[in-house]
């Protein structure tokens, strides 16, 4: 008989085993291995059977055990030992502290999804894991950032395999009482067409001292279809996916407003939005200071001062686009904002579609990419709404992302590498004086480190294969399948084609070569989740899984569903190589890459993503691209073979290089000590802080209260823009021959349509020039103001020569104001 509906009872604690409770609604367990072990001493065998999650262990645990703990007086120690230690992690002044005033008071992150630990399945991949790191690296520096999500009742899906090797997903619920988080009084209300009202109540992740507030529908305030908005993550259609972002955005600024109210902690000066999901908190937020007074204008000129915004896809593709006309009946009413104009922060070249990237980058003064290429990708993809200007001038920067180090690094690592990963440490944190430790210990708990993902393979082959019809009898074969000594290779990640899964099938005898070569063999641990909706995805997945289901190779490539947190934890520090081959320029970032390397693990990637900045030669290899190849098969085909070559000349003998091969373990050293300070999120999270997050503070202090002075001059200068021309530009060398190193004189005349000249910054842009008189390598010098002139303003100023060749030059005229970002801001350029 199935049940209707499933619960979690968690066990009433006896007095002394109260901090028990505490530590386990604080998420700081699942990357603080002390507190770890204290709960495994409950019940080890529980604990394993549980999963190591804390909630269920409490759940299952007999009374009679905990009655025995609570006398226990080795127990109550370290249960003594671990509550203080938490209470001193959540007060100690941290990194972010020593700051000063100049810092925000507070920040809040919005993102739709969030991995933070397995036991709390809020995430599909990527995305969710860069903001799970985010919010446990701002506990650790003592970043004071309140955290926006959603709780989806059955998580994301549960990932399985038919016989023939087709995907199948399952989405068992989940009860909010069974996990790792607290109700909190928060209720909220979001406004919907006809009068409808979308409630929601929140509940409390607390990540260290990070609180993390997910709204949840699931309440009998709402009807029936009301109540399945919070159903599944990147579940429903088209209507149910702007319910989930409206509740995001409109929702979520709610939520901390009012946890705010409650808790009296700082509101926040800076939202950052992670990704266009989130972007109608920003409509909510220019409703809010409509509300008090300022006009829609100012209110957005605010807004965007105090805003971050994140594009974490190269992929138009990936990007959120709703039809406008459902846009529109959804926000045809909100107080004091009128609908045109939320639809013009969301317009696109089609006009029928409203694009939440474009309302992100509209709605935010500081917009970043995640890599440095993805940050150029980026200015390209973007351009269209700054025209008139280079891709390398449009303002969109890049921070690229890191991993939390203490999340995704395997004990024996931190162990060998006594890696310096405090936040408070002046370098930001690394693996440092790898020097004094012998090339044996490396190679032994690389050793260690394969046979436990070997271990966790055959477990995993042998409950797939089960599951999807095998008899018990016919699996002996698993007990030998994969082996501790061989050369592992893993490949994970999600399945959209542009990450080419099974780009290794390419030369399907090739790689069975590779698999099963008599000296030097090859094993592969492959997994990934392709979209339920994604027929293409799934198409990649079962080519993978019909070729390792094969019995002449499935000893040597697995296919592991399921792929999650728990899998990643071993998967990462056991593979040799980590192996991944985007189509570039696609991959946004990769950070499974970065947490491979910090466990010793060596990068085979094409250069995309982290991977074409970091890359140094030494540290892994590069995958050659066929840049310029059109025919995509015919690209798939060059980038495969350029593949099996380096795993056949240069990847596998490095390995099989006698008992301790000293070349790998040299690379296996220089991975660990040069990638570590860049990879980590202690890292990036200063770059966020220093870079965006004070910028964006600095910014809003000073809008708020010109911000309706700033507004009417941005409409004087946009309906003044119109008449704005270069007249004339001439050298004060005309007829000369200029020599290097002379200098040469631009006068400019400019009509400024009716603007002054402090409304304007006029600029000589020089650089090389092609037979079509397109520069390159631009480099601007402001023109000084001379004169009013007839019919004009004189500027004036001077070219330094310091390149032969080719010289070409123009005249532009920008915006500025000093509570602009960039001159770029408002995307109006007039040039000669």
């Amino acid at each position: 008989m199935r049940a209707l509906r499933r619960f979690t009872v968690r066990a009433q604690l006896p007095e002394p085993l109260a901090p028990l409770g505490e530590l386990v609604l604080n998420l700081r367990w699942s990357w603080h291995p002390a507190t770890m072990d204290l709960f495994a001493s409950v019940d080890p065998q529980l604990w394993e059977a549980c999963g190591h999650d804390p909630v269920c262990l409490l759940g299952e645990v007999a009374p009679a055990r905990l009655e025995e703990l609570a006398h226990d007086a080795d127990f109550l120690g370290r249960l003594d030992e671990a509550s203080q230690g938490l209470s001193a992690y959540l007060t100690t002044d941290r990194w972010y502290q020593r700051l000063g005033a100049d810092a925000p008071a507070g920040i809040a992150y919005f993102s739709m999804e969030y991995g933070l630990t397995a036991v709390l399945p809020q995430y599909s991949g990527g995305l969710g894991i860069l903001a799970g790191d985010h919010l446990k690296t701002a506990s650790d520096l003592g970043v004071p950032i309140i955290g926006v999500g959603l709780l989806y009742r059955a998580g994301y899906f549960v990932q399985g395999l038919s016989r023939d090797g087709w995907q199948t997903e399952r989405y068992p619920g989940l009860d909010p009482n069974g996990l790792p988080l607290s109700l909190t009084d928060i209720r909220v209300a979001v406004d919907l067409p006809e009068g409808r009202v979308l409630h929601a109540q929140v509940w409390k992740a607390q990540v260290g001292r990070v609180p993390l507030l997910l709204l949840d529908t699931d309440i009998e305030d709402n009807e029936e279809y009301e109540r399945s908005v919070t159903d599944r993550l990147y579940g429903g259609g088209t209507d149910h996916r702007l319910l989930q972002e409206m509740l995001l955005g409109i929702g979520g600024v709610r939520a901390v407003r009012a946890h705010v109210a409650a808790t009296g902690v700082p509101a926040p000066e800076v939202f950052h939005a992670n990704e266009g999901h989130a972007g109608f908190g920003a409509v909510e937020r220019i409703r809010e200071y409509v509300e008090q007074g300022l006009s829609c204008d100012a209110a957005l000129a605010t807004v965007r001062a105090g805003t971050v915004f994140t594009t974490h896809t190269p992929v138009p593709a990936g990007i959120d686009r709703f039809p406008r006309d459902l846009v529109e009946s959804h926000f045809a009413t909100v107080p004091g904002v009128g609908v045109e104009e939320i639809l013009a922060l969301g317009a696109e070249a089609d006009p029928d579609v409203y694009n939440m990237a474009h309302l992100g980058l509209r709605t935010a003064q500081r917009s970043n990419g995640v890599a440095l290429l993805h940050g150029a990708v980026s200015r390209s993809m973007f351009g269209d709404l700054w025209p008139g200007f280079d891709a390398d001038e449009v303002p969109i920067t890049s921070v690229t992302n890191g991993v939390h180090a203490p999340t995704w690094v395997a004990r024996e690592v931190m162990e060998i590498a006594e890696p310096v990963l405090s936040p408070d440490a002046d370098a930001g944190g690394g693996f440092v004086d790898l020097a004094r430790i012998d090339d044996a210990t490396i190679w032994q708990t690389r050793r260690l480190l394969r046979a436990r993902l070997v271990d966790d393979v055959r477990d995993r082959l042998r409950q797939s294969w089960l599951e999807r019809g095998a008899p018990r009898a016919d699996l002996r074969w698993i007990e030998t399948a994969f082996d501790p000594d061989v050369l592992t290779v893993g490949f994970a990640r999600r399945v959209p084609s542009y990450k080419r899964l099974t780009l290794m099938l390419q030369d399907p005898e090739r790689l069975r070569a590779l698999l099963l070569h008599p000296d030097r063999p090859v094993q592969f641990v492959i997994a990934g989740k392709a979209h339920p909706a994604d027929d293409g995805g799934k198409e990649l997945v079962q080519q993978i899984v019909q070729f390792a289901d094969q019995a002449d190779v499935r000893h040597r490539i697995a296919f592991l569903p399921g792929y999650d947190m728990a899998m990643a934890k071993v998967l990462y520090p056991g593979c040799d190589v980590w192996l991944n081959n985007p189509l570039r320029p696609l991959e946004a970032c990769g950070t499974s890459g970065m947490k491979a390397a910090l466990n010793g693990c060596l990068n085979l990637s094409i250069r995309d993503g982290w991977w074409d900045e970091m890359y140094d030669g030494e540290n892994g290899w590069a995958i050659p691209t066929a840049d310029g190849v059109e025919d995509p098969e015919r690209r798939d085909a060059l980038e495969a073979d350029a593949l099996y070559d380096l795993l056949e000349s240069s990847v596998a003998p490095a390995f099989y290089a006698g008992s301790l091969p000293v070349r790998w373990v040299a690379m296996v050293r220089h991975t660990l000590e040069s990638l570590g300070p860049q990879v980590l999120s202690t890292r990036m999270l200063r770059d966020y802080v220093q870079r965006l997050y004070m910028p964006a503070a600095a910014s809003v202090r000073a809008t708020r209260p010109a911000a309706q002075d700033l507004a009417s001059w941005v409409g004087h200068v946009r309906s003044a823009w119109p008449y704005v021309r270069v007249l004339h530009v001439e050298s004060t060398r005309e007829g000369d021959v200029p020599v290097l190193g002379e200098t040469l004189g631009v006068r400019a005349t400019v009509d400024l349509g009716g603007l002054n000249p402090d409304d304007v910054v006029v600029q000589l842009a020089a650089g090389r020039a092609d037979e079509r008189d397109q520069l390159r390598d631009i480099e601007t010098t402001p023109l000084a103001y001379v004169e009013h002139v007839d019919g004009g303003v004189r500027y004036e100023g001077e070219l330094p020569l310091e390149r032969s060749g080719t010289i070409g030059y123009t005249v532009r005229v920008l915006p500025y104001h000093p509570l602009l970002s960039s001159t770029a801001e408002l995307g109006l350029v007039a040039t000669a």
